[in-house]
């Protein structure tokens, strides 16, 4: 298996950042031409404008650069074009000699299953309720995060069966440490968002009669985040520390074992 070090930078992400570049360009034309057409000219050329705009032929529309990539299902909540399938996990290097971080090849993000979530080494079923383009969200900001720590582990010295096994532990339960604490919290964040319900009913008073709506939810809404916020990053902390030593103790495997 390839350590996946000293390769040049990957082109697939180089392309996309090119693809939308060179997308933006029309649209910045567009709003320009749009602001000039608006201005209003001199009064003495107002005539003859008119009558060159009615000889002029229609301007062409501007040139567009399609998107070219791979076509990812509609059940795959990920819109990552150089995503890998997940890696075997019958082999796993030993931790061997490690170093200071030196320059590696970016480590590819992996896929989420189809119709699933995907944290690491942990996947849960994408409940219905999550919309199409926020579980995208979700599952590319878990995979470029596990992708980026699986890079500095390449970084330091380790093999890819190890960076993976580390980086995939350590977003899983990351993940269920993030779960964890929100949970345990939850009784307190009730009672913090019933004072922040009544904190932004009194604020909202002078604002009535929407005000009367607005504050309370927004000050429920903060006295909950208040509570719940802080013990999902100490939950995931936590998490976070657990998986990365399990990933780092485990011992060694090769095929067949």
């Amino acid at each position: 298996m390839g350590t996946g070090k000293h390769r040049a930078p990957n082109p697939q992400r180089q392309k996309v950042g090119s693809m939308v570049a060179a997308g933006a360009v029309p649209l910045v034309l567009a709003l320009v031409g749009t602001g000039t057409a608006n201005a209003e000219p001199a009064q003495s050329n107002t005539v003859s404008q008119r009558e060159q705009a009615k000889q002029l032929p229609a301007a062409d529309a501007s040139d567009v650069v399609p998107y070219e990539g791979l076509i990812i299902p509609d059940d795959t909540h990920s819109s990552l074009q150089w995503a890998r399938p997940a890696p075997e996990q019958s082999y796993l290097a030993p931790v061997g000699v490690l170093h200071p971080p030196i320059p590696v090849e970016p480590v590819p993000p992996i896929a989420p299953p189809p119709g699933q979530f995907r944290f690491g080494d942990v996947t849960v079923a994408t409940p219905d309720w999550i919309d199409h383009e926020q579980a995208i969200q979700i599952n590319d900001a878990a995979a470029v995060t596990e992708a980026n720590l699986a890079t500095f582990l390449d970084s330091v010295g380790m093999e890819r069966s190890r960076s993976d096994r580390i980086a995939a532990q350590t977003v899983g339960t990351a993940a269920m440490g993030a779960v964890a604490g929100v949970s345990s919290s939850v009784p307190i964040a009730v009672t913090s968002g019933m004072v922040g319900a009544a904190a932004g009913l009194v604020a909202g008073l002078p604002f009535a009669p929407i005000g009367l709506l607005v504050g309370p939810a927004l000050g429920a809404a903060i006295g909950t985040a208040a509570i719940t916020v802080p013990a999902a990053i100490v939950g995931a902390a936590a998490g976070a520390a657990v998986g990365a030593a399990g990933g780092f103790i485990a011992p060694a495997r090769v095929l067949g074992d």
